[in-house]
């Protein structure tokens, strides 16, 4: 198989795993607090794997990860709903990924899409289980409809933390400098914390998460890249902090501060990253 077709698979396979891992943190969310939305984390962050095995793999092949975001399922309102709609979504990744390890002729392409497929099998038999706990418990949907201003601003954050965390991931795959990947990965898992941390509390204050993004810099140049980071940080850790300060709630006022904090710290590490990569430039 040709490098553009084989690229052109990994890349479905990828936004699939990005949709796969919205649709379950959103019913995660809804569930609330529990030991099963704690399983369903659990097996979006096995997605989340996924997703970073897949990117690593595209641009060994010298393609640039999709940051599109694949098929999901969202009707229902009861948990039992959900989960059946997890099975689905698992039985149709079970289906491609068997097809695509037919068709991918590279083995270690091969031996990577069977990794991922046994676990896409564990994680049908998962939410096949959650469907008759679900029934047992008539769970329902705990998300509220507070849209005050209070909501407005975490709503907000939710999708800067989305946006960002593609943002990272995709500069983290794209940057040569082994450094450089490691630590834009490391505040790209920082800001998947910050949104749990919103969307969770959102939850808990009576409101409803919006998980969706804004546009997001797809620069593959390291220093464009970094320098666009450092510019998206700088702005929002000013909102944060003037969010923080409007805050009636002393939860929402720490918390935003303490996010606002954590972006206070990537600025300084994008920053230290630049500049040790304008200095090799000028050493070459």
């Amino acid at each position: 198989m040709e490098n553009a077709k084989l690229i052109e698979l990994l890349n479905k396979d990828l936004e699939d795993e990005h949709g796969a891992i919205i649709q379950y943190l959103e019913h995660a969310y809804g569930m609330g607090e529990g030991e099963m939305a704690c399983e369903i984390e659990a097996i979006a962050r096995d997605e989340m794997r996924h997703l970073d095995w897949l990117a690593e793999t595209i641009v060994e092949l010298g393609g640039t990860p999709s940051l599109e975001r694949g098929k999901m399922l969202m009707s229902g309102s009861w948990v039992t709903d959900w989960m059946k709609n997890d099975v689905s979504l698992e039985q149709g990744a079970i289906a491609q990924y068997k097809e695509h390890i037919k068709l991918a002729d590279d083995p270690k392409i091969k031996r990577l899409l069977q990794r991922i497929l046994s676990d896409e099998e564990a994680h049908r038999g998962n939410f096949e289980h959650f469907v008759e706990k679900a029934a047992r418990e008539l769970s329902q949907d705990v998300r509220g409809s507070r849209k005050d201003e209070t909501a407005q601003t975490l709503n907000w954050g939710i999708a800067h933390e989305y946006t960002v965390i593609l943002q990272y991931l995709l500069h983290s795959y794209m940057n040569p400098d082994a450094e450089a990947k490691k630590q834009l990965e490391d505040q790209a898992i920082n800001e998947m914390q910050h949104l749990g941390w919103l969307a969770e509390r959102l939850v808990s204050d009576g409101g409803r998460p919006n998980i969706e993004h804004t546009a997001v810099d797809r620069s593959t140049d390291p220093a464009d890249a970094l320098k666009a980071d450092i510019k998206i940080e700088k702005e929002v850790a000013e909102v944060y902090d003037k969010a923080g300060r409007k805050a009636e709630s002393t939860k929402i006022r720490d918390l935003l501060f303490r996010i606002r904090d954590n972006e206070l710290y990537h600025i300084d590490v994008f920053t230290d990253l630049l500049q040790k990569g304008k200095k090799e430039k000028k050493e070459e």
